[in-house]
């Protein structure tokens, strides 16, 4: 596993559940708007089985949708149990990106 991909495997459920605050989306569209926002390297195959496990954990939910153009869509919502565990997310990654970003440019110690 690459240095990257350990890296965003901590961070990308915080995303996801940011992305699904904004808008209920479907598995392939979270896919999509993850590559807009430049994570080109997080596949299908990683996203479903962490959409799963949110969904287990109470923080997500998932609703069947008609689509216009195929088969059902399962499009998800974040419950008020995923709404805290996004501010959660949002509260520990401020309070480690400052000082790992200080750390990395040589700032002095605060």
């Amino acid at each position: 596993m690459s240095l990257r991909s350990q890296l965003l495997k901590g961070v990308l459920e915080g995303c996801i559940l940011a992305i699904i605050k904004q808008e209920s989306v479907y598995g392939y569209e979270l896919s999509v708007k993850l590559q807009q926002f430049g994570l080109n390297d997080v596949s299908e195959g990683s996203i479903y089985p962490l959409l799963l496990r949110l969904q287990k954990a109470g923080l997500i939910k998932g609703e069947m949708r008609d689509s216009p153009s195929g088969p059902k869509r399962k499009y998800y919502h974040l419950t008020e149990k995923g709404e805290k565990a996004l501010q959660d997310f949002i509260t520990e990654w401020e309070s480690i990106r400052t000082p790992v970003e200080a750390i990395l440019r040589g700032g002095e110690v605060t």
